[in-house]
């Protein structure tokens, strides 16, 4: 190890990090160039070389490197949420109709194609574009970009280095939700933590918010798939000696780090295009339903990625590379990079909970230097997948989540196992070791009414 590990956690937090998910921190922090520690969030569980919930920041001047574990399979896999201008009354009493209409006009599950199928040029497009792109496409306003993490463009992008394997899997994708973890729900605000920022977001109790939770999609699979084969090819070259080979890396200055970095970036650009997308389908949806509804943005931000950015360290300003897989950049108050409507509270911060459990809005804190910035995405996984289909009686959990106002539409009942709140950890626990940390403060907590899922 070249620097320590540091667990964000309290005792009740460090007692779900199973010895697999520590052992990968320190596999991390022995990567070259690595500055200040390898570095766990409270909703930290075992990943892909990586822990899922890992943050580290290489500088290249001392050889740092780039990962695509580090960054993961899903890029940009993040959570955008929207205030809907609908009342409480609205969804309990069309709460089924909303939820079958979303379903009907959010293509959603494994192999379900978008409507809107791209052309090789305007994939490209896209690539480089991001949310900007579909913006300019018809698909949303301005003010959307506002508000989106990068301005909804991921600078630095290039379709050149992604795979012809990798556009294919995404060229009838657009605008869809995938499978998985990934959701589209409507929640209401229940309680205000931060009523200077909840002001700021534009968040009132009682609120009734639409959340997208999704990413990249099969290109952002590949690009990981296909970089990883040629790091792992490639290590003996570059002497580079991994404790795992999940850990595949090359040195951000050479030749394939740069290329892994633009084709990530087009990555960025396809995960916030494809949210971008999904805003303008359920706006389309609700404003059909109700004629007051709007959906105005709260933020759009993405989890899975590798950001160049400045950090003090030791006093000193380094730029450094911060990989953030299954974790959330969260800069606090005052930072140069956030919005006007944010920068006196500090950026939003989107944790998403799971079916039936709370979600939060959070907002970054000066404290939270100590993490280059960076929170929880989530409240992480208590229950591998496997286990959760094994022991987890879906429809059951599906009745019993109807018979509490909350409805489920979903392709595939027998997956919704592995999505079940008790397959994650509490995140009413998670976060509270996140604001004793310093990470993050709460702002807003939210509950499901609706969730569409793959």
């Amino acid at each position: 190890m070249r620097v320590p590990c540091r667990l964000f956690a309290t005792d009740a937090v460090r007692a779900t990090l199973d010895a697999t998910t520590l052992r990968q921190a320190c596999n991390v922090a022995a990567l070259p160039g690595i500055v200040t520690a390898s570095m766990v969030m409270p909703d930290a569980h075992s990943g892909y070389g990586f822990p899922i919930g890992g943050v580290a920041a290489f500088d290249p001047e001392a050889g740092g490197v780039v990962s695509a574990g580090g960054v993961g399979f899903d890029i940009a896999c993040g959570v955008r949420s929207l205030v809907t201008g609908l009342t409480p009354d609205d969804v309990r009493s069309r709460g089924r109709e909303i939820a079958d209409a979303l379903f009907a006009a959010i293509p959603c599950g494994v192999g379900t194609g978008g409507a809107m199928p791209l052309t090789p040029g305007k994939l490209d497009d896209m690539l480089r574009g991001g949310a900007v792109w579909a913006v300019e496409s018809g698909y949303g306003t301005a003010a959307d970009l506002d508000r989106t993490e990068e301005g909804g463009r991921m600078r630095g992008a290039d379709p050149a280095h992604v795979s012809a394997e990798a556009k294919k899997r995404f060229a009838d994708q657009l605008g869809t939700l995938g499978s998985g973890n990934h959701y589209m729900e409507v929640q209401r605000v229940t309680h205000i933590h931060d009523a200077e920022a909840a002001r700021a977001f534009g968040l009132a109790q009682d609120d009734i918010l639409l959340s997208i939770h999704c990413g990249s999609r099969g290109l952002g699979h590949q690009i990981g798939t296909d970089y990883l084969a040629r790091m792992t090819e490639a290590a003996p070259r570059f002497g580079l000696h991994l404790p795992d080979r999940e850990l595949a890396c090359a040195p951000i200055l050479s030749e394939l780090g740069q290329q892994y970095l633009a084709a990530m970036r087009a990555g960025i650009n396809c995960a916030l295009a494809n949210r971008q997308v999904l805003t303008h389908l359920a706006r389309t949806v609700l404003h059909s339903l109700f004629s007051h509804a709007r959906l105005r943005m709260v933020y759009d931000v993405s989890h899975n990625t590798c950001k160049e950015e400045t950090h003090m360290v030791q006093g000193v300003a380094r730029r450094l590379f911060v990989h953030r897989k299954g974790a959330t950049r969260a800069f606090g108050p005052g930072h140069e990079a956030l919005g006007a409507f944010c920068r006196a509270v500090g950026q939003p911060v989107l944790v998403g909970g799971s079916m039936g459990t709370p979600s939060y809005i959070l907002a970054g804190c000066e404290s939270g230097a100590q993490s280059f910035y960076s929170a929880n995405h989530g409240a992480g996984r208590a229950m591998s997948r496997t286990a959760a289909r094994r022991d987890i009686a879906a429809k059951a959990m599906l009745a019993a989540l109807d018979r509490s106002g909350i409805h489920i539409r979903t392709k595939d009942p027998r997956s919704i196992a592995e999505e079940a709140p008790q397959a994650y950890k509490d995140v009413d626990t998670v976060v509270h070791a996140t604001e004793a940390a310093g990470l993050a403060r709460r702002v807003a907590r939210t509950e499901p009414l609706i969730c569409i899922k793959g």
